[in-house]
């Protein structure tokens, strides 16, 4: 079973931290599934730069990067399709230039 990783936008953080600090910290926690670190972070950094430091750091992707990864993931396959077939028919005139010398002896 493979877990994703949830993100939280700053209201949903801070209404979780204002929840804990409200009904109690470990019911909240249980509530909303977290580890007591992942809190102890956003309520540190909210301590620290108030809402504006509970912003997810979301690393946004370029789509023009996003199309030429696609494309050398591509173009890879092609190549390692185009080797095998290489070594394939290498291996085959391996075995053909063996059993012709057999034949002419």
């Amino acid at each position: 079973m493979s877990k994703t990783r949830r993100s939280f936008s700053a209201s949903e953080k801070l209404s979780i931290i204002n929840e804990a600090d409200q009904y109690g910290v470990s019911a909240t926690l249980r509530k909303h599934n977290l580890s007591p670190t992942v809190f102890r972070r956003w309520k540190d950094n909210f301590n620290e730069g108030g809402v504006a430091n509970l912003q997810s750091y979301v690393k946004v992707r370029n789509p023009e990067v996003e199309g030429l990864e696609e494309q050398i993931r591509l173009l890879k396959n092609i190549v390692a399709k185009q080797q095998i077939e290489l070594e394939f028919k290498t291996e085959l005139l391996k075995k053909s230039q063996f059993h012709e010398q057999r034949r002419s002896k």
